[in-house]
């Protein structure tokens, strides 16, 4: 399938629209900044999925027999794990991520993932596991039926698959035993950070902040960092001041980037890339090579051999140069038309891309994946 087919893949980061480069209003400060010292807890845990059909560990998978040896052994059945020869269970690892105020009784979605040499967790149950975090206690337990969002059938060489078959999650199936323990600070100032440290976009910040509360209470102390002074109604109740700061609308300063995926031929381009002075000719070389076989037949009765004479024809053909000239200060609107009407392919945009970067004229940050 050719890239014509598959469609131009450039992907317009905030619109096909003209954006203005410096700024972007309206967005809320809770998407870009968070409070300083609150942060996550992952969690871990080792378990069995049972109900597999005949797509489990093999036999020489030797954990996953001896985890289910050990489980019978605590039901009273004793199976030793060398004579077990079992295919619709599999070994697997369990993982969660607690958010910072996560309480006794919450529900959490699991990733699941197979350890062994099973085929498909498809139709499988996860047996209840517990779930360690990084201090070892056992923070939650997870059991239920999984999601793989996908599905395969078929054996031998007639077999078909949609997606990946080893790993799925569980909605819902951590139950949380122990609190993250995660509390507000009490201090007289709290600090917020940007998701993405920025002097500009933490000025706006601090501006937005010192906007509602009145007074100059908020300043930014780096790229990244916001000190907040609790004002005195809210001293030792942080958490309606947050909720008050929360929805504020802020003006973010948005880096410009253009993002390459080159084993995608996926282009993302930023609605704050400029263009300087240049100018694009891409043409592209089509080289076809045609190999036909034809027979050499010998006379009746003579004592030849038939021999088969390959014919090789070779055809290069290249494709019309266009000229696009880019201007000073050359928007991504217009960017995008001028490479549509060239008839660009994905992988003919990420060339004029790195070359636009090579020749200075890319006022952008360029990222290859």
């Amino acid at each position: 399938m050719t890239n014509r087919r598959i469609g131009l893949a450039l992907v317009l980061l905030l619109g096909a629209h003209t954006v203005d480069a410096q700024s972007a209003s309206g967005v809320r400060l809770k998407d870009v900044a968070r409070l300083q010292g609150i942060a996550s807890m992952p969690a871990i845990g080792y378990g069995l999925v049972v109900g597999l059909n005949k797509t489990g560990d093999k036999r020489q998978t030797i954990f996953s027999a001896q985890t289910l040896a050990n489980m019978l052994e605590q039901f009273g059945v004793n199976a030793p794990a060398g004579q077990i020869k079992v295919e619709n269970v599999a070994a697997v690892l369990v993982t969660v991520e607690l958010p910072p105020f996560a309480r006794s009784g919450t529900r959490l979605d699991v990733t699941v993932a197979s350890v062994g040499d099973a085929r498909s967790l498809q139709g499988g149950i996860l047996l209840p596991t517990a779930l360690h975090g990084p201090d070892g206690q056992v923070r939650a337990m997870a059991q239920g039926p999984l999601s793989l969002g996908g599905f395969g059938g078929g054996s031998g060489g007639n077999n078909v698959q949609v997606n990946h078959l080893t790993a799925g999650r569980v909605p819902s199936g951590a139950l949380v035993h122990l609190d993250s323990g995660t509390s507000l600070p009490k201090a007289a100032t709290i600090e917020l950070s940007l998701d993405s440290p920025d002097f500009s976009t933490a000025e706006h910040v601090a501006e937005s902040i010192n906007r509602e509360l009145g007074n100059d209470f908020a300043r930014a102390t780096d790229a990244a960092t916001i000190s907040v002074r609790v004002p005195a109604q809210y001293q030792g109740a942080v958490a309606p001041l947050l909720a008050r700061l929360e929805p504020l609308s802020v003006d973010i300063d948005a880096v410009a980037r253009v993002v390459i995926n080159e084993r995608t031929g996926t282009v993302v381009v930023g609605g704050a890339v400029r263009l300087g002075p240049a100018a694009v000719a891409h043409g592209n070389l089509s080289v076809r090579i045609e190999t036909r076989l034809s027979a050499s037949q010998p006379e009746p009765f003579s004592r030849g051999v038939t021999t088969v004479l390959p014919q090789e024809r070779v055809d290069v053909e290249e494709g019309r140069n266009q000229l696009m000239v880019l201007e000073q200060g050359t928007t991504l609107e217009s960017v995008v038309q001028g490479l549509n009407a060239l008839g660009a392919s994905p992988r003919d945009i990420i060339a004029i891309m790195q070359a636009l970067k090579a020749a200075g004229a890319l006022r952008a940050e360029l990222v290859i994946l």
